[in-house]
């Protein structure tokens, strides 16, 4: 779950780390009234989503008329296919150095990352690209979390304008703030220090941990849920984690895990996965909507059932979704993969009811399904 500005700064600011006063607006008035009682300030456009600025979002008010003409401009846009439906009005800051400030999850460590530069007030993509050597990254020990000493260590030889000592701390209760409120993201662009030599978070941006969300339920409150296609809106509300991909080679598995693994298999192939949908336990008497799922997709060219038998059975799962089968009559091409607990049900199954086998394990049901949604004569059609 994404948080837009003005919800995720208070989680910075109860961790001890410094934000600019606001107030947030939801319409011109508000904002006039709201510049009245702060002086100059920025108005900002509140959406769950980066690059504000270049889109004409983010604008200097000297005066509260100037905060309302902005604010009336601002309100009504779209931004990443996210419309604004209210600004935050904070004050302007005597910016003398812009700074980069993070914690990630990190793959490639698989733990958090610290991640700090020097060039603030530009996307981490740009710092990574134009200026690698100024990226610093730490990786973190979970066991050990993250010190004081480490993010001296981290910073160690930057010139940060007599700022070391304070940004140091910052880092460590940045770190304090992502364990606390179960962040994938918590990021700081620009961390500025002042001209009176504060170190002020200009902006955040804050990602929870979607499992954490019955956990975090106050903190859940603020958040924007992710903008779900009408698909994925019809899997939530089935109770089904549909996730709508670009690829024309739909999946249908038991398990979190498989269903990733077979769209890697796909990818390795060559193709393109069309979504996430997984069937499995209790699910599978959701087989008819999450089959009507998958194939509602445009453009889509094969599909890609795999079965392994383990928590669910394999021949529970097949009755299920011959049942689907026979009712909604797909027209792509299929290509299963059975294996585990009630295989040899399953697969007679499949035989007497489709007349079909599976194939030798899940490598060869994605290939095939990959070359069928190459293949010429395949027109993409659905049920």
């Amino acid at each position: 779950m994404n948080f837009e500005e003005y919800a995720a700064k208070p989680i910075l600011a109860k961790s001890g780390i410094k934000v600019p006063p606001s107030i947030l607006a939801r319409d011109p008035a508000e904002a006039k009234a709201a510049a009245s009682k702060i002086g100059p300030c920025v108005v900002k456009a509140q959406v769950p989503t980066g690059k504000r600025g270049k889109a004409g979002g983010i604008k200097l008010a000297a005066n509260p008329a100037e905060a309302e003409t902005h604010a009336r401009n601002i309100i009504g846009m779209s931004i990443a296919g996210h419309w604004v439906g209210k600004v935050l009005v904070e004050a302007k800051s005597d910016i003398k150095r812009e700074f980069y400030a993070a914690v990630l999850n990190d793959s490639e460590s698989k733990g958090p990352v610290v991640m700090f530069s020097t060039e603030g007030g530009m996307d981490i993509e740009e710092i990574a690209a134009n200026t690698p050597d100024k990226l610093k990254k730490a990786a973190v020990d979970i066991r050990k979390g993250f010190s004081l000493e480490d993010a001296k260590k981290l910073i160690a030889g930057l010139d940060l304008s007599g700022a070391e000592a304070e940004v140091a701390a910052t880092l460590e209760m940045l770190y304090a703030a992502y364990t606390v409120n179960d962040a994938e993201l918590l990021e700081i662009n620009p961390l500025i220090v002042t001209g009176a030599g504060d170190v002020v978070a200009l902006d955040c941006k804050y990602a929870m941990d979607d499992s954490a969300i019955k956990r975090q339920d106050e903190t859940a409150k603020a958040g924007s849920p992710d903008k779900l296609t009408e698909l994925e809106a019809r899997g939530a509300e089935a109770g089904i984690k549909y996730i709508e991909l670009d690829g024309d080679v739909c999946v249908l598995a038991n398990g979190a895990g498989l269903t990733m693994t077979t769209m890697d298999v796909i990818r390795h192939h060559g193709g393109a996965p069309a979504n996430f949908c997984e069937i499995g336990g209790e699910a599978y008497t959701k087989a008819k909507i999450a089959l009507e799922l998958v194939l509602s997709k445009p453009g889509i060219k094969s599909l890609v059932v795999n079965f392994c038998g383990a928590f669910a059975r394999c021949d529970v799962m097949m009755e299920g979704l011959l049942g689907a089968w026979m009712e909604l009559k797909p027209t792509i091409p299929v290509f299963f993969s059975i294996a585990g607990t009630g295989d040899e049900e399953a697969i007679r199954m499949l035989k007497d009811k489709l007349g079909m086998d599976p194939l030798s394990d899940m490598s060869a049901a994605c290939k095939a399904a990959v070359d069928a949604a190459r293949a010429e004569n395949t027109t993409g059609g659905q049920q």
